[in-house]
């Protein structure tokens, strides 16, 4: 087995950078990232791991993002850009309160995108050289994506956000005449993204190396599969399984369990797997080497379906009518690894996974997830492969991850098999569960441990990140710093030295 890149034994803690105190409605790149890293590094971490860094889709969903390259200019640092002089002190006062405990969405991305144009008209209007010859510069070194990423971001606004399928029938076979006449209509709107995602990404850089100085690795999300109204399935639709029109012929979901007699069906279209080996999966190369100059690892959900996925025809209402097959999962990663290196990857592979998926994980030597919510409540402990006994050092175990019930939520609701279990197997009475499993997680021979922050604030479900399954309410938690205090990273300190977690 290869070794894993880049960690040994270590531990650290899951946020999203919304969930950040802020004053302007949403976490950010802004002061609190910089003091969030001060505050892992004093509590002995040295993992940040956050949800996918694109752009949000619907429901605020961080996993349908309309680039697989591009940042999420929403999470933009608005006080650096009033630094720059491109905003004024009173461009950062919203005309409605925005609230401190939950991003509000409706508000949030209005205000943000009202301040993000005004700065960038006043940048074209006061840029110095030197800023302007950074913005050409950062359009030379991002052009493979940045291009068509800002093209079509205008082209969507323009048709009001409407499908690409339903566009001019010139622009969705990208017409090199449609396109162009598009590119000199448009400009000032790609323009405005490709500042956008110019100072997203110098944003980005900094709060990077100052992570790095303080010993803090950063670890991202990476969706397996793509939103089908995105930059990436628009430029590229040969990559992907669609028809003339751009429709997808197939897309992608799970078969029915236990959970779901109809399954889950996603709706993103599936790869034209053929293709992309045609090209020595030249598209996998740069989506992942652009993933490895953000972030340190980075968690690829779904890493089953590298090996077979679920393959569902497009006009089937639910998942029932789908089919395995197979993905060249191996092949891949040979090519990826070939002209990047070993990979820093964590391999998602939760739920029913077969020898052949647990086969390429370990070829590659990607670490597995362990979630403890999953350990308790069957009697089969030799083969219940989330009790902390049956952990590899290759895992990445953690009470519960932004899918789950906060553990306080999840013990609440748990059956009266599960915390008898528990409670015996720990040698606990429950009481304090949230850091129960915090604690165990530390002193599992797991290489490395996340606890998410709601969990190390002991929050209630109330404080819930995500609820698959559901399309409102999801993504908006948010923590204050009043809620943080001093015992926390205390503690976790402690725990860092007791279990050789510390970096």
């Amino acid at each position: 087995m290869t070794p894993t890149p880049g960690f040994s034994r270590c531990s650290g803690v899951l946020l999203h950078l919304t969930s950040l105190p802020g004053p302007h409605g949403s976490g950010d790149l802004g002061p609190a990232a910089y003091h969030f890293i001060d505050w892992l590094h004093a509590a002995g971490q040295s993992v940040w791991q956050f949800l996918p860094l694109g752009g949000i889709g619907l429901g605020g969903s961080p996993y349908m993002s309309t680039s697989a390259f591009a940042g999420n200019v929403l999470l933009i640092d608005l006080a650096e850009l009033q630094h720059r002089g491109w905003l004024q002190a009173d461009d950062l006062t919203a005309e409605e309160e925005l609230s401190d405990e939950r991003v509000q969405f409706d508000r949030v991305i209005p205000f943000r995108m009202e301040r993000l144009r005004r700065a960038a008209l006043r940048f074209e209007a006061t840029a110095t050289p030197e800023e302007r010859a950074d913005l050409s510069a950062f359009r030379a070194e991002q052009s493979a994506w940045l291009d068509d990423y800002a093209l079509f971001m205008a082209l969507s606004e323009h048709h009001g956000g409407q499908p690409w399928q339903t566009w001019d029938a010139a622009l969705v076979r990208r017409q090199p005449e449609a396109l162009q006449q598009a590119r000199a209509r448009h400009a000032e709107r790609i323009a405005f993204w490709t500042f956008a995602q110019w100072r997203f990404f110098r944003q980005w850089a900094a709060l990077r190396a100052y992570a790095h100085g303080k010993g803090v690795r950063l670890m991202g999300d990476m969706p397996i599969f793509i939103s089908l109204d995105s930059a990436d399935v628009w430029a590229r639709p040969d990559l992907f399984q669609l028809d003339a029109s751009g429709n997808p012929t197939v897309v992608t979901g799970v078969p029915p369990d236990y959970f779901s007699a109809t399954g889950q069906r996603w709706g993103n279209p599936h790869y034209r797997w053929a293709a992309h080996e045609a090209e020595g999966f030249a598209w996998w190369i740069a989506r992942l080497r652009a993933t490895f100059a953000l972030v340190d690892w980075v968690r690829v959900d779904h890493f089953r379906g590298f090996e077979s996925c679920w393959e569902i025809p497009a006009d089937e209402p639910t998942a029932i009518g789908g089919r395995w097959v197979k993905a060249p999962g191996a092949a891949l990663f040979e090519a990826v690894s070939q002209a990047l290196g070993p990979l820093p990857i964590i391999a998602e592979d939760l739920g029913v996974i077969t020898p052949e998926v647990s086969a390429l994980r370990q070829r590659f030597g990607f670490p597995g997830m362990r979630i403890l919510h999953f350990a308790w409540g069957q009697n089969d402990g030799s083969r219940n492969a989330y009790l902390p006994h049956n952990y590899t050092r290759d895992t990445v175990v953690y009470p519960g991850t932004h899918d789950n019930d906060t553990t306080e939520g999840w013990w609440a609701a748990a059956p009266e098999a599960v915390r008898h279990h528990l409670r015996e197997y720990l040698a606990c009475d429950g009481s304090d569960i949230a850091w129960t499993l915090i604690r165990t997680a530390s002193a599992s021979v797991a290489d490395i441990a996340l606890f998410a922050m709601q969990d190390v604030l002991r929050q209630d479900g109330t404080h819930r990140m995500n609820t698959p399954g559901t399309a409102q309410g999801n993504w908006a938690w948010r923590f204050t710093w009043n809620q943080v205090q001093p015992g926390h990273a205390a503690d976790l300190l402690r725990l860092g030295q007791l279990y050789n977690r510390l970096p």
